[in-house]
């Protein structure tokens, strides 16, 4: 009973560090402006989720997880980065665009349809069919 429990007690240990770094490697991916900085960042959100991946033991796709995209499609995104070079321009140079306001507005549409939908939800209108 003992072994059952330690053992359960480091799984959880394993899983939630494999969450933390899920979560930090991808927030830090679009946090970095260097897109090499970013990339390395991917390839440490996709390690992390093969881990979470042999924890559900799935282990096909932890290792297709890791071959595919950390091995293969992450070389290509690096060759790209590579063969692009750094950026010159600065993105927010004249203030902001069309698609900045679009992006704002795109994401206060759906802010107000899952707000809508939770409504709904919480009312009980989505419960039951309507009779049309």
């Amino acid at each position: 009973m003992l072994v059952a429990s330690a053992g359960n007690v480091l799984v959880w240990m394993v899983w939630i560090g494999a969450a933390f770094a899920c979560l930090g490697s991808g927030v830090a991916v679009v946090s970095f402006s260097n897109p090499f900085f970013s990339a390395l960042a991917l390839i440490g959100n996709l390690a992390s989720l093969a881990v979470l991946y042999l924890l559900l033991s799935a282990d096909f796709v932890a290792a297709a997880q890791v071959l595919v995209y950390g091995g293969a499609v992450m070389v290509m995104f690096l060759f790209v980065i590579a063969y692009v070079g750094p950026r010159q321009e600065s993105p927010w140079a004249g203030g902001p665009s069309w698609q900045a306001a679009g992006a704002v507005l795109a994401a206060g549409a759906l802010l107000v349809e899952i707000i809508v939908v939770i409504g709904l939800k919480a009312g009980g209108r989505l419960a039951h069919p309507a009779h049309i």
